[in-house]
């Protein structure tokens, strides 16, 4: 599909530049969701926590026979709470969606039962929640996902390619690392790397929790030594889950592999000043060879940020453009046109 551009997004004023628009959302939006929380048993003797929230009433397509569900996927070290996911159900359920925001194992306030943690390319376990959702009656789903979330969802979709749930109707991707090795480099350099210490101290805290639960298994010995996500991914996150050093894990399951096999209407929206996503993250080039994705790069908007207007707690521009492509009933499920949404 071409590439949609010029993107209709508009950061507000003050906000002028990737950092602010993706730390200020990050540490001072409140949105409040109703949850509801469901623990399912994963067939390797684990566990997921699943937050559902219910269409408002009276908000159109509730009444609907086959109503319809989104299933939220969060990023790196982030749960249903963060305000990315909150703000969008708030907006989905207004609008007659119900929402099913999964936690990732070991991110749902309580450690799962595994040395395994979760990880960029573990399609397995969103498969897992899509049949769950099914078996509950729903048999139209969209997906959305965010950073490590949407990676996962854009190589869920393309590496089942025809195999597909014909369930899942639609997927859209916000701040995708979709290039893995390249996007860990990027977060190495300059200010970005003041978001890596961030995470290394939470990724820190889950080692010695884990430590103690499987100490022949794990170690936090000279972790003080993990400088870059690769050092982790080397340490942990590939010989835990079956692969053997960063780069093979990094290889594997990075997205941009995936997309020519995508077979439904799906969005990647990439800001082109997000400070953790590298230039790969950003394919031009392949835009027009993709039949069923769509590429928006605007050239503001951070990482899982894009706020909209004076008001840091109301709806955002990613919002309002999640909920016109999946509204979109053209064969191609493209959005309206998207300088209808002014991001204000």
């Amino acid at each position: 599909m071409p590439l949609i551009a010029p993107s209709s997004y508009r950061p507000p004023a003050r906000l002028w530049n990737g950092h602010l628009q993706t730390i200020v959302p990050s540490l001072f939006r409140k949105v409040a969701v109703s949850y509801v929380r469901e623990r399912i048993q994963t067939p390797d003797h684990d566990f997921l926590d699943l937050d559902w929230a219910e269409a408002d009433e009276g908000s159109g397509l509730r009444a609907e026979t086959m109503r319809q569900l989104v299933i939220l996927s969060h990023g790196l070290e982030g749960d249903s709470t963060r305000q990315y996911i909150t703000g969008m159900v708030r907006h989905l359920t207004q609008n007659g969606f119900d929402c099913l925001a999964w936690n990732f194992r070991s991110c749902s306030g309580e450690m799962n039962r595994l040395p395994r943690f979760y990880h960029s390319g573990a399609t397995e376990d969103l498969d897992f929640v899509v049949r769950h959702a099914m078996q509950k009656g729903y048999s139209r789903i969209s997906l959305i996902g965010y950073s490590l979330g949407g990676n996962l969802t854009l190589k869920y979709v393309g590496e089942r390619g025809p195999a597909l749930h014909m369930a899942v109707e639609k997927a859209i991707a916000f701040s995708a690392p979709i290039d893995l090795a390249a996007s860990c480099e990027m977060i190495n350099r300059g200010f970005s790397r003041i978001y890596l210490r961030r995470f290394l101290r939470h990724l820190k805290e889950k080692v010695l929790e884990k430590e103690k639960l499987f100490p022949t298994e794990i170690s936090s010995k000279h972790y003080r030594r993990i400088r870059t996500f690769a050092d982790f991914d080397d340490r942990y996150t590939a010989p835990l889950h079956g692969f053997r050093d960063a780069r093979e894990y990094y290889a594997r399951n990075s997205a941009i592999q995936f997309l020519r096999s995508i077979q439904i209407p799906t969005l990647l929206i990439n800001a082109k000043n997000d400070p953790m996503l590298a230039p790969e993250c950003f394919p031009e080039a392949i835009a027009r060879e993709l039949p069923n994705v769509f590429m928006e790069f605007p050239e503001q908007g951070g990482h899982c940020g894009f706020p909209s207007g004076s008001d840091i707690q109301g709806t955002y521009w990613s919002e309002q453009r999640a909920l016109a492509f999946l509204r979109d009933n053209s064969d191609y499920g493209c959005a309206t046109n998207p300088a209808s949404l002014t991001g204000s």
